[in-house]
């Protein structure tokens, strides 16, 4: 009886066992799958950015700034983050943590402030675009990436300084906020402030771009109505088109009366191009509409859920989150690296055409 219940117990342990190594080779070649994904998709957004003469445009150093830090949170933070969760322990001293914790906090936070700063540029672009057309210069750019990576030192180096005023174990490789005070600072300056700056710029973005389609469309409607479009269509129709035909009256040189005779075929074709370029106006709105959403919704589910997890755990003394959540949740934040890149290209010709031509060897861009 005895000997069954031993057999039993070593059966169930080493199923037990299995399923954990299983799991953590799992885990480790995912993670290690989407290390390597943001390293090769941020790095494809540099090269195009600098071999492609096309893309030498300020904004796009702010781009080419944003897919840097990225880069840096895939070279430098993801890595070290796979052996941490593999391992389930701290084996490397706290030297090496100290420098890990500020590379990762730092570089989160810049991609984070990154985002403000190309909503900030975008929203100057589309509401006082004569103007800022001529601030819109390369120092400007360098001068916002400077004050993006200052601001993001700024915010996480603090909780640092913090970790060291309080007992930490050699096996572990964390920051704990004891105070509201450090939790408030390192959480909203990296994350909460930038969140509401960003949900009010690109309201306000798409309130001017849905404005400036609208009156792009009325002005073009009104041009064409005042016949503009109508002469070129009627001359290129048949002999009974006539586009303003004057008969003057032989008893004043004066006076003229306007009779406008139209074409039905020109006609058609003119209603036809209205509605086209309607459409036009539409898919357009549509796709600043679908734009805008990707780029909030990512943010947001990437990261929201991590800094609700920071700020519930360090003031709630009775929640517990168990580490396979907090794992999850910090790879969540993680994967907006990867989903940079692709959102604020994939949308532009010009960054298409140029990824074409590097993926084909193609060195004259």
């Amino acid at each position: 009886m005895n000997m069954d219940i031993r057999n039993t117990t070593e059966y169930n342990c080493t199923q037990q066992l299995s399923k954990g190594i299983a799991s953590t080779i799992l885990i480790s070649l995912s993670l290690s799958a989407l290390t390597l994904m943001t390293t090769a998709i941020n790095s494809l957004v540099i090269a195009a950015i600098i071999v492609t003469r096309k893309l030498h445009h300020p904004a796009n150093y702010l781009i080419c700034s944003l897919a840097v830090t990225d880069f840096l949170v895939a070279v430098l933070v993801m890595p070290f983050s796979i052996m941490y969760i593999v391992k389930e322990t701290w084996v490397m001293g706290q030297a090496v943590c100290d420098i890990w914790l500020s590379v990762d906090i730092t570089c989160c936070t810049c991609s984070i402030l990154h985002l403000s700063a190309i909503a900030l540029d975008r929203y100057r672009a589309i509401t006082d675009a004569v103007e800022y057309a001529r601030k819109r210069t390369p120092q400007r750019a360098a001068f916002m990436i400077a004050v993006v990576w200052i601001l993001s030192i700024f915010i996480s180096m603090p909780p640092l300084f913090w970790r060291h005023q309080s007992k930490t174990r050699d096996d572990e490789c964390i920051i704990k906020h004891d105070h509201i005070v450090f939790t408030i600072y390192s959480t909203f300056g990296a994350f909460y402030i930038p969140l509401a700056l960003i949900l009010i710029l690109y309201y306000k973005i798409y309130r001017a771009a849905k404005s400036l389609y609208h009156k792009r469309n009325v002005s073009r409607c009104e041009r064409e109505q005042n016949g503009q479009v109508l002469l070129d269509a009627c001359g290129k129709s048949s002999t009974f088109c006539m586009a303003e035909k004057s008969i003057s009256d032989h008893s004043t040189d004066f006076e003229k009366i306007h009779i406008t005779i139209r074409n039905p075929r020109a006609e058609m074709r003119h209603e036809k191009k209205i509605r086209r370029k309607q459409k036009i106006y539409c898919n357009r709105e549509r796709k600043a509409a679908t734009t805008l959403g990707l780029i909030l919704g990512a943010f947001v589910i990437c990261w929201l859920p991590f800094f609700v997890k920071e700020v519930i755990v360090n003031i709630c003394d009775a929640c517990y989150i168990s580490d396979d959540m907090s794992n999850f949740l910090t790879w969540l934040g993680y994967l907006n690296s990867l989903i940079n890149p692709l959102i604020y290209t994939i949308f532009n010709e010009d960054f298409k055409k140029a990824f074409q031509k590097l993926i084909r060897c193609r060195h004259y861009l």
